[in-house]
């Protein structure tokens, strides 16, 4: 597979997202299963792996951390901390004590000395983004994180963070629904030479054009709860499944790879994460990156209507730093 330099770290164009391996989704399956569903991805270039100690909670990152075990010096790991306070603070704790106390579980778990690149999951209004990042630093300085990034964060907060120290990735949502980097976000990055790591790059799997109902999803499934997925905006949001997956007849490729395929033509320095649990999706994804849309395709898709519905529910809206 092709790789991308997002920051100066070097990755493949396509990583894994493990989140789904443990939590939120239908299909969370055994933990031997994904283990070799993570070992396959690895054997196919796919080593750009991302977690978050939140995921779980912990459980993710042992899960991933057994994974890559005897082959950490193949891998990129990238988790994320600060939605969980291990200082007793209520909501989001980005405090320097925080972030020092987060780092030293994240490396037990996953079974490392040192993070490969480690996010601020969501930015604390509470505590300046100064100090935040400067505790990363430190433990840049310390050699136990080698790079640092924000996720959902604002233009004007990645500009203040970068200030004291490089960012090499910023993690937002990014795909064909949810297109909200590009009003601010993604011309600070491409000015910094900061990498977007784009989650959910199918939508929460809606642009693979498999869910068109929530009959099949469990009733503990995150996406019951998703106003996209809800109150009729599923069935709004149809039509977007419906022309990606008219593209994908035209292109000889499947749905999902046309999604990611968009995604890898915005450009350099963009490396989406799609997760799933089977190494046959995996196999599905990477192929993407052979891909390549025509500029009509590419217009269609560029016209798509936005999604209807908040792409989170109002909780989560909440702590995203707009």
């Amino acid at each position: 597979m092709q790789t991308t330099s997002i920051g100066g770290l070097v990755v493949p164009r396509i990583g894994l997202g493990v989140m789904g391996m443990s939590a939120f989704y239908t299909g969370a399956g055994r933990d031997s299963d994904s283990e070799r569903t993570i070992r396959h991805a690895i054997d196919l270039g796919v080593t750009h792996l991302d977690t978050a100690e939140v995921y779980g909670p912990y459980v993710n990152e042992e899960l991933l951390g057994r994974a890559v075990r005897g082959r950490r010096d193949q891998v990129v790991l990238a988790t994320k901390l600060g939605l969980i306070s291990h200082t007793g603070r209520a909501g989001l704790d980005g405090t320097a004590a925080n972030v020092r106390l987060a780092v030293e579980g994240s490396l037990r778990r996953l079974g490392t000395d040192h993070i490969d690149l480690l996010y601020q999951h969501r930015v604390d209004p509470g505590t300046p983004i100064e100090e935040t990042v400067g505790a990363l630093a430190d433990l840049v300085a310390e050699g136990k994180v080698r790079h640092i990034g924000l996720s959902e964060a604002s233009a004007a907060t990645i500009r203040r963070a970068h200030a004291v120290h490089p960012l090499a990735a910023v993690q937002n949502e990014y795909s064909l629904w949810t297109r909200d980097p590009e009003a601010e976000v993604l011309h600070v990055l491409r000015e910094l030479d900061i990498g977007l790591v784009p989650y959910s790059p199918l939508g929460h799997g809606f642009l693979t054009g498999t869910i068109r109902s929530l009959d099949g999803l469990d009733a503990g499934d995150w996406r019951r709860t998703n106003p996209r997925f809800t109150g009729g905006n599923l069935e709004r949001n149809l039509g977007i499944a419906d022309t990606v997956r008219a593209v994908a007849t035209e292109a000889g490729a499947t749905p999902a790879q046309v999604a990611l395929a968009w995604l890898l033509a915005q450009g350099e320095g963009i490396a989406p994460i799609p997760g799933t649990t089977r190494a046959a999706r995996v196999e599905e994804n990477i192929a993407a990156d052979g891909v390549r849309l025509t500029a009509g395709q590419l217009a269609r898709l560029n016209r798509l209507s936005p999604a209807a519905g908040e792409r989170h529910a109002a909780p989560d809206m909440a702590d995203l730093d707009r």
